[in-house]
């Protein structure tokens, strides 16, 4: 038998394949992050208080413009009355989130509009207030 002569192993790994792959999936990161955010930009007055359980909760929020959202949804006033009767029988906890801009009256009626329907505990969620060192 001849040795084969003038052939090696090739014991080289060639990169390029794994660095475009790898910086495809950077890109289709960078571009999808910024839409995993989800829910409603409201800027919360700040409070002090303990943070809440995310169990099963009803949260109303009222943006600065006084549009109103059940759970991230967007909801009228007569809808959200409709649909509170209902999670009234299932969990008489509701969570309400305002913007610290809107009008106190715009707050004040969605509260009467919660209570009317026979929801008796109401929360407010605010952020956690900031005290200086």
């Amino acid at each position: 038998m001849k040795a084969e002569r003038g052939r090696s192993a090739l014991s080289e790994i060639n990169v390029t394949p794994l660095v475009d792959v790898m910086l495809v999936l950077l890109i289709i990161f960078m571009v999808t992050a910024p839409l995993i955010k989800q829910g409603i930009d409201v800027d919360l007055p700040k409070a002090k208080g303990g943070s809440i359980s995310k169990d099963e909760r009803f949260t109303i929020v009222i943006k600065r413009d006084g549009s109103l959202f059940l759970n991230n949804k967007g909801i009228s006033l007569s809808e959200l009355t409709k649909k509170l009767n209902s999670i009234s029988k299932i969990n008489p906890d509701v969570f309400l989130k305002a913007d610290k801009d809107v009008p106190y009256g715009r707050v004040v009626e969605v509260m009467g509009e919660i209570k009317a329907v026979g929801i008796e505990k109401l929360g407010m969620i605010t952020e956690p207030k900031q005290t200086p060192l």
